[in-house]
């Protein structure tokens, strides 16, 4: 799926005026002016609110301004904190104006946090670059952020004594800034090559599990979101290569290795078949025997939970290469839909709501950049309280699932009760 990239008009969505961001921790804020001079209160109403959400941004932004200054400080705890402060603000609003007026201090700091820290406080800085990109959208600036942290990133996630869960975030969040930012063709492949020399290694550890396969799922996810937007030439050339050995990696004892190679295998030949109506792969019948035997895994030695996860996903990945077929489902964020039609689609998504989490849905309404990739179109202009009425509290979720769970019990109550009289009669 191409991605827009126009230099000259950034779609990052801080440049919407008339959007205006909320979150929870704003909510509490009490800034409204009150003055007696405002005799209409329709007018006090609304000039009260104006105050309101000026004065509550003003405040959100002292408070990240403060958490910029800690990422610089001594303690290791103390940075992590601002870190994770930061990427929850980064997550939960649009920013553009605030990070493009201290863009160089960002980079520098989650640079500084790479370099100096260790384990967590690298997880959440690779994070936090990668939020970093997101805000600024496709453009100069964001590729400057790249071109500055890929290095110290690929670093991280060829250095054996790091920890597994800051290589594993490197991996991830190197891809996706690379996906983002970059417009040089040389650091798309150069970025596919390191991922490569990651993932490469399953295919000869023997079907075994390996120490390092989560770092591996991680580089052959970010491996192929960058393969959907390579020329397809480039992308011809890679499936020839990997094709014939991702299903060796369906024999890995590691369940979301086996998910992994296998989703990658339903995108490898989505992307075939769309360079090619002709495509035609050898061993496509060992390949569905294989598929059909993990879609239907009864081996006791496994996990429940695992094999119901695997037959999921591998009921999918089967139609994928038998008929080249994709189960459409539907995202419902604030008015809108999206269709995620196909698995280009469904691999970046996935990929994007694991970065936002719960900040998804609004990045959706209102991210320019992030809403020309699913191709949205530009953002519809929704006041504050438009969008605040959109908003389902915590008590009101809980009282929905709670209703639907009783709802569940009595229509379940009923029906054992009906074979219960059953069973009298005879």
């Amino acid at each position: 799926m191409p991605k827009s990239k126009k230099r000259s008009n950034r779609s990052a969505g801080g440049r919407q005026k008339t959007i205006q961001p909320f979150s929870d921790d704003d909510s509490s804020i009490e800034t409204m002016s009150h003055c007696s001079s405002f005799s209409d209160a329709a007018s006090f109403a609304e000039d009260g609110a104006e105050v309101d959400e000026e004065a509550a941004q003003e405040d959100f932004e002292f408070k990240l301004k403060g958490l910029l200054e800690l990422t610089m400080d001594k303690s290791a705890k103390t940075r992590q904190a601002a870190l994770e402060g930061l990427k929850a603000g980064l997550s939960s609003k649009i920013l553009y104006d605030f990070i493009l007026e201290r863009r160089i201090t960002l980079t520098d700091s989650i640079e500084r946090c790479l370099k100096k820290g260790k384990g967590e406080e690298q997880r959440v800085a690779a994070a936090l670059a990668c939020l970093l990109c997101c805000q600024l959208g496709s453009g100069v600036e964001s590729e400057e952020v790249f071109k500055t942290l890929a290095p110290v990133l690929k670093i991280i996630i060829s250095d054996r004594s790091a920890s597994m869960p800051a290589r594993q975030a490197c991996a991830s969040y190197l891809g996706l800034c690379c996906f983002i930012a970059t417009d040089d063709i040389e650091d798309l492949y150069m970025t596919m090559e390191c991922m490569e020399n990651v993932f490469t290694k399953q295919y000869h550890s023997e079907g075994g599990s390996d120490n390092a396969s989560a770092l591996h799922i991680q580089a052959l996810q970010s491996w192929a979101l960058l393969l959907t937007i390579c020329h397809s030439s480039e992308v011809k050339k890679k499936i020839d290569i990997h094709l014939h050995k991702l299903p060796r990696l369906l024999s890995c004892d590691d369940v979301n290795m086996r998910i992994a190679a296998g989703e990658t295998l339903a995108l490898l030949f989505e992307l075939a078949r769309e360079a090619d109506a002709d495509f035609y792969y050898e061993d496509l019948e060992p390949l569905t025997e294989t598929l059909k035997a993990l879609a239907t895994d009864c081996n006791k030695h496994r996990a429940k939970v695992d094999r119901r996860k695997q037959r999921s996903v591998f009921r999918d990945v089967l139609r994928a290469v038998e008929e080249g077929d994709f189960p459409s489902e539907v995202i419902r964020f604030g008015r809108e839909r999206m269709h995620i039609d196909c698995w280009v689609k469904r691999l970046t998504y996935g990929v994007f709501k694991e970065l936002f989490g719960s900040g998804m849905q609004f990045h959706l309404m209102t991210n320019g950049f992030l809403r020309s990739i699913f191709e949205l179109g530009p953002p519809l202009l929704l006041d504050a309280a438009t969008i605040e009425r959109m908003k389902v509290s915590r008590d009101e979720r809980h009282m929905n699932n709670s209703a639907a769970f009783k709802a569940r019990t009595k229509a379940r109550s009923k029906l054992r009760d009906k074979r219960a009289d059953v069973g009298e009669f005879f």
